[in-house]
């Protein structure tokens, strides 16, 4: 079997392959280059430790419309600082 590579480095597994390994949207590979580099791929199964840390305590409290907009604003400023990598970049 085939597979192209897109130019975002992109591949879509043959319907084949998907039906076989029971794979639907979401499903998550992982990927090993072996040593004559041959590529292997292997479902990982969910498991609930993947999610760990993701919700916070129940005792915690809430966070104010003022904290999370000063959050918002933190994260943009940083993103957007001028840096001289990204001007580097931006005259290309």
């Amino acid at each position: 079997m085939f597979a192209t590579l897109t130019s975002k480095g992109q591949i879509t597994l043959p319907k084949e392959i998907r039906d076989r390994l029971s794979l639907d949207a979401g499903a998550i590979l992982d990927f090993q280059v072996q040593a004559d580099n041959t590529i292997t791929a292997r479902h990982v199964q969910p498991d609930a430790r993947r999610i760990r840390g993701l919700l916070k305590s129940p005792h915690a409290a809430p966070l104010t419309i003022e904290q999370m907009d000063e959050a918002v604003s933190k994260h943009l400023r940083e993103k957007h600082a001028f840096s001289p990598a990204s001007r580097k970049s931006a005259g290309r």
